[in-house]
């Protein structure tokens, strides 16, 4: 299956780096969906260190664990010698030539043949929860 490199600020999240932005609309409820399909997704992201703990646990928390971060492989040792050009069929990142097209479009590219219906029905469902006031405020 396709190798994925995903960033975070601007892809996954709002950018707000250093700190961490809002969740993108529909951002991890198609990575789910990416996975389920087998696709194999690598974090690929400019944090390091303690900020780039938190995008990791924050990514967990919210379902997603990478197969990779920042290598191609997990037991991929950093040296000199290894290439930081990432072994992957795809990048999604915010900076792409004409910017980030949104998790509709990115699902809709790597999975021409099926329905975007996943995404939708759950922000419906979130709505309808919702109660009458809380919808017409805005809360």
């Amino acid at each position: 299956m396709l190798r994925v490199a995903v960033d975070f600020d601007g892809t996954i999240v709002e950018n707000e780096y250093p700190r961490m932005g809002r969740p993108l609309l529909f951002a991890f409820e198609t990575l789910k969906e990416l996975q389920k399909r087998g696709f194999v997704l690598i974090l690929w992201t400019l944090r390091t260190g303690k900020l780039l703990d938190e995008a990791v646990e924050f990514c967990r928390q919210n379902g997603i664990e990478f197969y990779a971060v920042n290598r191609n492989h997990p037991e991929e040792v950093m040296d000199t010698d290894t290439p930081r050009k990432l072994e992957v069929d795809i990048f999604i990142d915010d900076r792409n030539l004409g910017g980030f097209p949104g998790w509709e479009e990115v699902f809709n590219i790597l999975c021409p043949d099926e329905p975007y219906e996943f995404a939708q029905k759950k922000v419906l469902k979130q709505y309808r929860k919702k109660s009458f006031i809380r919808r017409i405020l805005g809360a």
